[in-house]
């Protein structure tokens, strides 16, 4: 299998995307892994660059701060569009990249097309869950406004992602909504309860934000823009968190050998809330698959996003997103 990665994209870049593929390479000989970008920055990095990982030259980059559909429109040879049009012309079975989200979700509209069938692409990344498995999430910011069908189709496009790369043999769904009763919420949300509850899903019904963490559902839907609040409410709240407990373990004698003794247990817990270990949120309607890692992903973050396509492609992901959507 052939991964191609935004090498210029993130924060960390491009440093940071060559550790994190370079570590990917070794774990797995048998994928190719196609870094992307200003061979003149890549190939100092590159000095002991193994057999099954190569460079494709693009001299452009696109910024965060750059407006998502003039610079794919603009910056043809840019690494994020390159990387795109080695999707769209079957040289690479998948796409990752820690830059502009949408300008990678523009890219999948404009290089490599939707699925037919598919009204409109999904983030789809997964919160962690005290449960352990998570819950993959969608959309969570790549549309700001979503129709009652466009709901139904995330969670179809979800249901088949749990079962096809997390084996899940029946994923539970939820919408997400203000309480829990069929009646309750928007227009948007009542209107979709009834086509969820109809589809080839196993769907639950509405589930709250203060349930998500605890694992309710496998699948959580919702429209773009509750579900960005969702998770930058979810990010800040960690944040803090994790913050006020080193300011206290940290105030006194006592509490730092407080700390110690907790450490091994607080360290589970925040590897539990580690966007890291789940690598890269795909954009589920793309018919090519193409994963938005975390703009500050490190080398570890990268190599499980190479882990996540590896499983994505092994599974026929797309295909059997397709094959679905064509069925409606």
């Amino acid at each position: 299998m052939r991964i191609a990665i935004d090498a210029m994209g993130g924060d960390h870049a491009p440093q940071a995307i060559v550790e994190g593929v370079l570590l990917a390479a070794k774990e797995w000989s048998d994928s190719e892994l196609i870094l992307v970008g200003d061979s003149a920055k890549l190939d100092p990095l590159l000095a002991a660059k193994p057999d099954n990982v190569k460079v494709v030259h693009a001299p452009d980059k696109i910024e965060s701060t750059d407006e998502p559909a003039k610079a794919v429109r603009r910056k043809k040879d840019s690494s994020m569009v390159v990387a795109g049009r080695l999707v769209k012309n079957k040289e690479a079975d998948a796409l990752i990249s820690a830059g502009n989200t949408g300008a990678l979700m523009t890219t999948g509209l404009l290089v490599i097309g939707r699925i037919r069938g598919i009204d409109r692409p999904a983030l789809a990344p997964v919160i962690p869950s005290m449960k352990g498995a998570g819950t993959l999430c969608l959309d969570l910011g790549a549309n700001m406004d979503s129709s009652p069908e466009n709901l139904l189709q995330y969670a179809i496009m979800g249901s088949i992602y749990r079962t096809k790369v997390n084996g899940m043999e029946k994923p539970r769904v939820g919408l997400l909504n203000v309480g829990t009763e069929e009646q309750k919420g928007n227009e948007l949300t009542k209107a979709a309860f009834p086509l969820l509850a109809n589809a080839p899903i196993h769907f639950i019904g509405n589930v709250e934000a203060r349930d998500v963490l605890e694992g309710s559902c496998d699948v959580l839907v919702c429209d773009g823009f509750v579900g960005n609040v969702l998770l930058k409410a979810l990010e800040g709240t960690a944040g803090t968190i994790f913050l006020v407990l080193k300011q206290e373990f940290t105030r006194s004698f006592a509490s730092k050998l407080a700390a110690a003794v907790l450490k091994p247990g607080l360290t589970r817990f925040k590897k539990k809330l580690d966007y890291t270990e789940h690598g890269a949120a795909p954009f589920l309607g793309i018919d090519g698959l193409v994963l938005k890692s975390h703009g500050s992903s490190d080398a570890n973050a990268i190599k499980n996003a190479v882990r996540q396509a590896r499983t994505a492609i092994e599974a026929e992901l797309v295909s059997a997103i397709s094959a679905e959507i064509s069925r409606k």
